[in-house]
């Protein structure tokens, strides 16, 4: 039995951020019910990641959605919102993700919805919180990676500052947010009382960087400085980065430049004792390691520094990585197709209970798929007063 069996989640949010939460929670046995627009639907539905598409919704929205029903509803009409209200009352969990004050003005606020259901576990997302100057900001992932400094710790000293190239913000915040209503879900098996769950991107993402951000509060205030050549990580010393070799590329973690030396035959690299020097002098002594290595092969490299236990690692490309062993003992990969679609490989949830993983690839679900099945279900096409 998955952990969140019986629990009913109705995800009225879109693109990444809410969804992804909406997704960990189905993945651990959750029911989760998209509300979406009729006609439109979740505004991920059409954007797409390199002209990805399948059955009319682009693949990225297949990938956040599988394992979810999708139930349409005009929020404008007095009947749609007559059923929807009807479905809160029999849920567990609300996921929302419009800007501040849209909910309240459609009557779906927390405040309006625990009157409804006073067990209902009501999780929010947004850009920046829900006070302060930022509020109207576009709650967007490039923005609030720019905005919250994190762009400024990746690329070369003497770059523009340069964000991840990934929706990091929007992924790091759906875990927040799911961690939260589990844990509101959990008290509420004491107190029988729901709750509100409040994140946003611009804290998730000030969250993640909180050693760098801690290490910037305690050191007078200076800014990351990022290294020169091959910067890893703006607060830590030479060897830290990746190099290139004569046929690819290696990884070198935390670790002695003087034993590093000795390992790999560079007398250059000995006679750096003085740790303080391996953060003052790490462009210099990053540019002698690099040099080096190029004059032998990764697994060369590899040979010498696993035997002698120094951290280090092959840089894999994707199509390496899934043929590897260790990929396929994990046993990542999902196969969401839809009936009468194409193939869509996508990785599985990244929790286990036990040994054996969640490998539930039900596929997304077309717009409106399941309304006229929960309308039914749910009985919400009753008549009578709704708190």
């Amino acid at each position: 039995m998955k952990p969140l069996e019986g629990m009913i989640v109705l995800d009225f949010s879109q693109y990444l951020a809410g969804p992804s939460a909406a997704l960990r929670l189905a993945d651990l046995g959750a029911r989760a019910i998209k509300i979406e627009r009729p006609g439109s639907g979740d505004g991920s539905r059409p954007m797409k990641l390199h002209n990805l598409e399948s059955m009319g919704d682009s693949v990225l929205f297949q990938t956040i959605n599988r394992n979810k029903e999708s139930f349409c509803a005009n929020l404008k009409s007095p009947e749609d919102m007559a059923m929807v209200k009807r479905l809160i009352a029999q849920a567990d969990v609300m996921i929302e993700n419009f800007r501040p004050g849209v909910m309240k003005k459609m009557g779906l606020d927390y405040e309006s919805v625990r009157r409804i259901n006073p067990r209902l576990v009501y999780g929010t997302v947004t850009g920046y919180g829900t006070t302060g100057p930022w509020i109207k900001k576009p709650g967007q992932d490039l923005l609030v990676q720019s905005i919250s400094g994190l762009a400024w710790l990746n690329g070369d000293d003497g770059q523009p500052p340069m964000p991840f190239a990934l929706s990091l913000a929007d992924s790091y915040t759906g875990i927040h947010l799911a961690e939260g209503i589990m844990a509101c879900l959990l008290r509420r098996f004491t107190t029988g009382q729901g709750g509100l769950v409040e994140v946003s991107l611009l804290e998730s993402v000030l969250d993640l960087q909180f050693e760098v951000i801690t290490t910037y509060l305690n050191d007078g205030h200076q800014p990351p400085k990022r290294s020169a050549y091959h910067n890893a990580h703006a607060y830590l010393s030479a060897p830290y980065g990746i190099y290139g070799t004569s046929d690819g590329y290696i990884a070198l973690a935390m670790g002695s430049v003087p034993e590093l030396g000795g390992i790999i035959g560079c007398s250059a690299l000995t006679g750096y004792t003085d740790k303080e020097e391996w953060f003052t002098r790490r462009d210099e002594i990053k540019e002698i390691i690099g040099a080096f290595l190029a004059g032998d092969t990764t697994a060369h490299w590899l040979k010498l520094l696993e035997a002698a236990g120094y951290w280090c690692s092959d840089v894999y490309t994707w199509d390496r990585l899934v043929e590897s062993g260790q990929f396929k003992e994990l046993n990542l990969l999902l196969n969401v197709r839809r009936e009468g679609g194409e193939d869509i490989f996508t990785t599985r949830c990244p929790i286990r209970f036990g040994d054996a993983p969640f490998l539930d690839s039900r596929h997304a679900p077309a717009l409106g798929e399941h309304t006229a099945q929960i309308i039914a279900e749910f009985g919400l096409d009753r008549e009578g007063e709704i708190v």
